[in-house]
């Protein structure tokens, strides 16, 4: 019994000397870095909220995100009125901890860089000593891999390099003819749709068959094979991101301690699990894929798809052993597919809401879109000459960029502008704020006016650097020529086979997702031309 005792009192001693040992670590290692790297911006003028010791500002942020949401939910917000929908600041309901310190204190650490000077050096920034902040990469593993989205330094410079060339205007255009052909299945559905309606109005709900539209897309032209194929890959990738969404604290470092609790919840568990089921079905597509192009004649033809692409770099490469390549081949395929169809088919869906609400503008789209294209179908040449139709685009993506911001973590100490930011000091710059910002755009800010690009966007605002909805600087997104033209294509066909308008049954509440998307989905009513 006395050694019971014994050993129940010397494991009891062990365990206090490692909470000890961990509170000591957590104090030496994080919170002096912490308050060093505070002393450092403070001495620049720049101020923030005090942390507290171990959980920093996430208690003060829940806090006044609770708030917000108390708030939102006693007001009268109308979700079907024109006006409210454009003046609903919805960053202040995402992210109202950013607004509520920008407010107070102007820039802060995780430092909120939202002044356009700034914008525009961290846009020129072309150092590799500034990337992706590793917390969030690190919590992006399951979804991302080590793919390019979530590489950093040399590991991104060589992905950057092998992908991007899949995605350079020359290639894209070549797309065109298999974005139009993916979308005749959702022309057919929404037509049969309306015609039993007797040619009427019917409800839809657009985002499902969007998303599935901008898979099949991705899929033909990135990897060789349809979305019926992949399908799996992409219910899982869907299922995953909302789940990671979730967990608390996902933009925002926790401590040590919490996740260790995070990685043995229920949660972590179920993303685990949609992890090893996502890289088997895509392996299995891989290994589809290598059986077709050892069989097709031209597989040595400059006509190569994204998935050969990828073979042949792995391929050629002996020193990166077998696991790695199938790593590298795995990690990028899910990085295509998450952010190849998620952010198109959620950007199209914007673009529909407001052309609903605004239909002269549906009018000049289709009025153009007849003068182009007498058949109602684009092709690439035609594709640049859509100047009415490139300024709703991208006065949607000002309004509702899918991309809530940009972030960079300084992997040492670097200079932009007159700032000098420490090692280990993250950046954001919140997006939907400043494409809002009056000093910005003007006064009209947060009206619906494409018109303010028909100069393009160096002349549609005071700073033209402040216009970032394909991120910035050298990390600028590579599907930005992609996206633009499948934007065009799906509009263009939409817009000349149905006029819609806004459904009674809608509800305006973005949602952030990882991207900023409808959190009621878009419920228009259509009616064929």
């Amino acid at each position: 019994m006395e050694e019971v005792f014994v050993a129940m009192k010397l494991a009891s001693s062990f365990a206090i000397v490692g909470i000890f040992s961990w509170i000591l670590y957590v104090y030496g290692n994080m919170w002096l870095k912490i308050q060093r790297v505070r002393m450092k911006l403070q001495k620049q003028g720049i101020k923030g909220p005090p942390p507290s010791f171990l959980h920093g500002n996430l208690p003060d942020m829940q806090r006044i995100q609770a708030q917000a949401s108390n708030i939102a939910k006693a007001s009268n917000f109308n979700h079907s009125n024109v006006d409210q929908i454009l003046a609903h600041d919805y960053t202040a309901s995402l992210f109202p901890y950013f607004e509520h310190w920008r407010k107070q204190y102007g820039m802060k650490q995780h430092l909120y860089v939202n002044q356009p000077e700034l914008v525009r050096e961290l846009n020129q920034c072309i150092t590799l000593d500034l990337g992706k902040p590793t917390y969030i990469t690190n919590k992006l593993a399951p979804l991302l891999g080590n793919g390019i989205l979530r590489a950093n330094g040399l590991s991104w410079a060589h992905q950057r390099k092998l992908v991007s060339a899949e995605f350079f205007m020359d290639k894209v255009k070549g797309m065109v003819g298999l974005m139009i052909e993916s979308a005749q299945p959702l022309l057919t559905k929404w037509e049969q749709i309306s015609e039993g309606q007797g040619g009427g109005t019917a409800e839809v709900k657009v985002d499902a068959d969007l998303r599935e539209l901008s898979a099949d897309v991705i899929s033909r032209v990135c990897f060789g094979h349809s979305y019926s194929m992949g399908k799996e890959v992409f219910s899982k990738l869907r299922t995953m991101q909302k789940a990671m969404s979730k967990q608390g604290g996902f933009l925002f470092a926790a401590t040590g301690f919490g996740d260790i609790l995070n990685f043995l919840s229920k949660k972590q568990n179920e993303i685990s699990s949609l992890e090893r089921e996502i890289e088997s079905l895509i392996w299995k597509l891989v290994e589809e894929r290598k059986r077709e192009c050892a069989e097709e004649i031209s597989s040595s033809s400059s006509e190569k798809d994204l998935m050969q692409l990828l073979l042949e770099s792995t391929m050629s490469d002996q020193s990166l052993g077998k696991d790695f390549s199938k790593s590298f081949i795995v990690d990028n395929c899910k990085n295509i597919y998450f952010a190849g169809h998620e952010t198109t088919a959620v950007a199209i869906s914007w673009c529909l809401m407001l052309l609903a609400l605004y239909p002269e503008w549906q009018t000049r789209v289709r009025v153009e879109v007849a003068q182009l294209c007498p058949n109602g179908i684009p092709d690439a040449d035609t594709l640049p000459l859509f100047k009415t139709l490139t300024m709703v685009i991208q006065e949607v993506l000002r309004l509702y960029p899918p991309a809530a911001f940009v972030s960079r973590e300084a992997y040492e100490d670097i200079q932009i502008g007159d700032l000098n930011v420490p090692k280990g000091v993250c950046l954001w710059t919140l997006i939907p704020t400043i494409h809002r910002d009056y000093e910005v755009w003007g006064p009209d800010a947060n009206e619906f006016k494409p018109e303010r690009f028909s100069e393009g966007v160096s002349k549609a605002c005071k700073f033209p650097q402040a216009y970032v909805p394909f991120g910035a600087g050298n990390r600028l997104c590579l599907g930005k020529n992609f996206a633009m033209v499948q934007l065009k294509v799906v509009l263009a066909l939409i817009i000349s086979k149905f006029s819609f308008s806004l459904s009674p049954g809608y509800r305006h509440s973005p949602a952030y997702r990882m991207i900023v998307e409808p959190g009621h989905g878009v419920h228009i009513l259509i009616q064929k031309i």
